[in-house]
């Protein structure tokens, strides 16, 4: 018997070997995951409540290197907290130093993102854990060896007993307690959400004031249009797609479908995910490609209007700012960040 083939029928056999099968949800006690000063309650799904044995579990297994084939990559290598739950690179790298094509999207509340992945390809936080670590260029463990790999290590076991009961170890499980761990990540209470819902008219300088006014004005910035700013929390994003006319080629071509490749509508061609600005100042560089170093950067290109291509937003065009107006909007973006809230 191959050790492939080992692999792939251990998860079985260990639950014919332990007796019933742990559930698939959580059999603590759930706890809440309070959210700061500008955002709205944490969504939580019926079928995984967070409890703190998940959270801890979910912890241990995000920094885990073992996740990875060689032992070199853990959820963290790519979303980092000392990145802002990026990693600082123009594109992710995976296991044997690998690249992708795309830029790591911070961590950082997605929690409310109603698809995760540039290109919306999972419905959720946990069907999201689940595909890097059996990509063959991110983490490159098939499922099933994930399973067994974490089902012989007895610390594992023992937490994992306690978070959803006895019996083998699965994938659902895996991906349940990384989401969860994952939910914590917030980030809200800055000096932005100080000065909109605290009542704190001090909290920004007078820079960052004038900043905030170019971006909510749709003579101006019109960044809110996507970046979305209510009445009574703000998580600046639409979390929808659009083509803003990044990642074209010398010859004015598209190098990266994104969510077209999901659902095949023409007019999804380049459009990618808005990722929300909270702690955009530690997560660069920026865009589904990694394209814009700087915060300045990608103003400037906002200010140009993006690349012209069939498929851009009519949203996207020419903006008329001053130096002065866009060193401002920097200044609003870099009071957006905020020490994010996790599990320690």
């Amino acid at each position: 018997m191959t050790s492939r083939l080992i692999a792939t029928l251990a998860p079985a056999l260990l639950l014919l070997s332990c007796g019933k099968a742990a559930g698939d949800r959580p059999i603590g006690k759930a706890i809440e995951i309070a959210a700061p000063l500008g955002l709205p309650p944490v969504p939580i799904p019926a079928d995984n409540p967070p409890t703190a044995e998940t959270l801890a579990l979910g912890k241990k297994l995000y920094f885990d290197p073992r996740l990875s084939s060689d032992g070199s990559v853990s959820c963290a290598s790519c979303h980092s907290p000392e990145h802002g739950f990026s990693d600082g690179r123009k594109t992710a790298m995976g296991v044997r130093k690998q690249f992708g094509k795309r830029n790591a999207p911070a961590v950082v509340n997605a929690a409310y993102s109603p698809r995760q992945f540039w290109d919306g390809r999972a419905a959720s936080l946990e069907e999201q854990a689940a595909g890097p670590i059996a990509n063959p260029i991110e983490m490159d463990l098939p499922h099933t060896e994930c399973a067994v790999r974490i089902n012989d290590d007895p610390e594992y076991k023992t937490m994992f007993a306690k978070a959803f009961g006895h019996g083998a170890i699965t994938m659902p499980h895996i991906q349940k307690a990384i989401a969860t761990y994952e939910r914590t990540v917030l980030s809200g209470g800055s000096a932005v959400d100080r000065y909109l819902y605290g009542g704190e008219k001090s909290a920004l300088s007078e820079a960052a004031i004038r900043g905030l006014n170019v971006f909510m004005s749709k003579d101006k910035g019109n960044c809110a249009a996507c970046h979305v700013v209510k009445e009574d929390f703000a998580l600046f994003t639409d979390g929808l797609f659009h083509n803003i006319g990044v990642g074209l080629n010398a010859e004015g071509e598209l190098t990266d479908l994104g969510r077209y490749e999901q659902t095949h509508a023409e007019s999804d061609k380049g459009a990618f995910k808005t990722p929300s600005l909270r702690n955009v100042a530690k997560s660069g560089p920026y865009m589904h490609d990694g394209s814009l170093k700087t915060l300045r950067t990608v103003v400037d290109f906002y200010v140009g209007g993006g690349s012209s291509n069939p498929y851009l937003d009519k949203r996207i065009k020419p903006l008329t700012l001053s130096g002065q107006e866009r060193e401002d909007l920097v200044a609003f973006l870099e009071a957006l960040t905020s020490e994010p809230k996790m599990v320690r």
